[in-house]
């Protein structure tokens, strides 16, 4: 995949409105998303899905899934099983 950052200030905390980064394909021609990185979230919109309407995970939740292998591992099969 390529990724960008749409938008870049150094030395910068994340606050509410969040860091975003479009997400495209490895040739860069297809835009598979954005992702956007909040003080309190992760937020995946597919495609050109506005950010209101994206999928949102907290922190919390997030850390939970990944903290192991084995644990990711079952959120990715539930996930692929929808």
């Amino acid at each position: 995949m390529k990724v960008f950052i749409k938008k870049f200030q150094v030395d910068m905390e994340v606050k509410s409105s969040g860091i975003e980064f479009e997400i495209r394909s490895p040739d860069g021609k297809e835009q598979k998303g954005d992702c956007y990185i909040t003080k309190t979230a992760l937020v995946w919109c597919k495609g050109r899905t506005e950010k209101q309407n994206g999928v949102n995970i907290l922190w919390e939740d997030f850390m939970e899934i990944m903290k192991s292998k084995d644990t990711k591992k079952a959120a990715l099969k539930a996930a692929k099983s929808i």
